[in-house]
C-alpha cells in the first residue's frame, strides 16, 4: 500500500482495529486510521480521521468481479462532519482520489501486472 496509497505509511495490516502507523512529520493534520472492515480479496474499509480535528470519515475500497476482470469501487463517507478548515474540502479529497487510483495505482498494477496475475 505505500507504493500506491500512502508513501508515508510505515506499518499495515489487514486486520480489523489495525491502526495505521505513519512516518513522523511536522504537518497539523495527524492521520488517525483504523482498520474496520476485511473481507479477503473482496473488501477492505478503514476510518478515516485526524488527531485533535472534530469529525471523522470512513473509506471502503471492494473489488468487484467484472467480465474477465476486476472493478474497484471506493466510497469515502462522511466527509461532511469534517470541520469548515480548507483541508478538508471535499474538491480536496477529489483531487487526492483522482491522483491514489487514476494515477498511482494505475501506474503500479501497470508495471506489476505480471507479478501479481501470478501469485
Amino acid at each position: 500500500m505505500r507504493a500506491w496509497y500512502f508513501p508515508q505509511l510505515e506499518k499495515f495490516q489487514p486486520v480489523v482495529g489495525f491502526a495505521f502507523e505513519f512516518v513522523a512529520d511536522n504537518s497539523p493534520y495527524q492521520k488517525d486510521w483504523r482498520v474496520t472492515q476485511v473481507e479477503k480479496e473482496k473488501k477492505l474499509a478503514h476510518s478515516w480521521q485526524y488527531k485533535g480535528y472534530a469529525g471523522g470519515s470512513e473509506v471502503t475500497f471492494e473489488l468487484v468481479a467484472e467480465g474477465a476482470g476486476t472493478r474497484l469501487k471506493l466510497t469515502h463517507s462522511g466527509l461532511a462532519s469534517f470541520p469548515p478548515d480548507p483541508h478538508f474540502a471535499r474538491s480536496r479529497f477529489e483531487a487526492g482520489w483522482q491522483r491514489i487510483l487514476g494515477s498511482n495505482l494505475k501506474y503500479y498494477l501497470e508495471k506489476n501486472l505480471d507479478n501479481l496475475t501470478s501469485r
